[in-house]
């Protein structure tokens, strides 16, 4: 492929490396198809390289079924000027026991596990691989990788897709104690048009309180209540600066084109002494 070839595709930052639950949710976007994917090791590397131009859009995750919101995506999102949504993708989060060639599940005594991947398969293993021995990887890719580098694992805890990356067996599927799991990722780019409104939108906020006082989170909330504006979640992070100061991370149903959205974001503007619109998206 020529240079020029190469240059004309639009590069997509995502969590590596591949085999990633990041990855699964890159796949589920349409435009992406084709083009180049660029994967890198965290959330502020990703926005980092949209800001700087190496990427057109960044595909991170924001929030867990299990575990809530992402800390990391949310505190960027925060004190990152110039960014903006334009898409959500939700992820069954699901995990593969893998293994090298010839290995079967009897043989397995240590296992390779991302720590927050093993928290959510424990229970299958602690029934199904008794007595074995739990070693840190770096990722969910990583601990298939490791498998090659660490002569002491027998198996790892993965994602569904790692096969298609790594010449592993699955030695049993879909392990994970919560089956209704998943995990949403945004679509971030620098700011730009409005995607336009479908019908099905949603529109997210960073708001800061103007002090702290008695009621001053309701009168926040007061400004959707009262236009009748949904919120599909509401979290609470710190602003860092000392103890007691917290933003507050807000999900509207709908689109800012929409009439009670756009009166409840000018009351939020007119309320808050700083609050982040980051965008309106499917």
């Amino acid at each position: 492929m020529s240079s020029a070839a190469r240059n004309s595709k639009t590069a997509y930052a995502y969590l590596g490396p591949a085999g990633t639950f990041t990855e699964l949710a890159l796949r589920q976007v349409a435009a992406a198809a084709g083009q180049e994917w660029k994967p890198v090791l965290t959330v502020a590397d990703a926005l980092a390289a949209v800001l700087a131009g190496k990427a057109q859009r960044a595909i991170i995750p924001v929030e867990s079924s299990v575990e809530g919101g992402v800390g990391a995506t949310l505190d960027a999102l925060a004190t990152t000027e110039g960014l903006q949504i334009y898409g959500e993708y939700l992820v069954p989060v699901n995990f593969n026991l893998v293994a090298k060639p010839g290995v079967k599940l009897s043989d397995v005594k240590t296992i390779a596990a991302h720590p927050v991947a093993y928290a959510q398969v424990r229970k299958w293993l602690s029934a199904n691989v008794k007595g074995h021995k739990h070693l840190h990887s770096t990722s969910n890719a990583a601990a298939a990788s490791d498998l090659w580098e660490n002569a002491k694992l027998d198996a790892a805890v993965s994602t569904p897709n790692i096969t298609d990356h790594y010449m592993v067996k699955v030695l049993a599927k879909n392990i994970a104690d919560n089956k209704h799991a998943e995990t949403r990722f945004i679509e971030v780019g620098k700011k730009g048009a409005l995607p336009k409104r479908t019908g099905h939108d949603k529109t997210s906020l960073i708001v800061e309180l103007p002090n702290d006082r008695p009621g001053a989170l309701l009168e926040m909330l007061e400004q959707f209540a009262t236009r009748g504006v949904n919120l599909s979640r509401i979290e609470s992070r710190p602003v860092g600066d000392r103890l007691g100061r917290y933003r507050f991370n807000v999900d509207a149903n709908g689109h800012a084109t929409d009439e009670a959205v756009a009166e409840a974001v000018q009351g939020l503007y007119r309320f808050s002494p700083k609050l982040i619109f980051l965008g309106s998206y499917p």
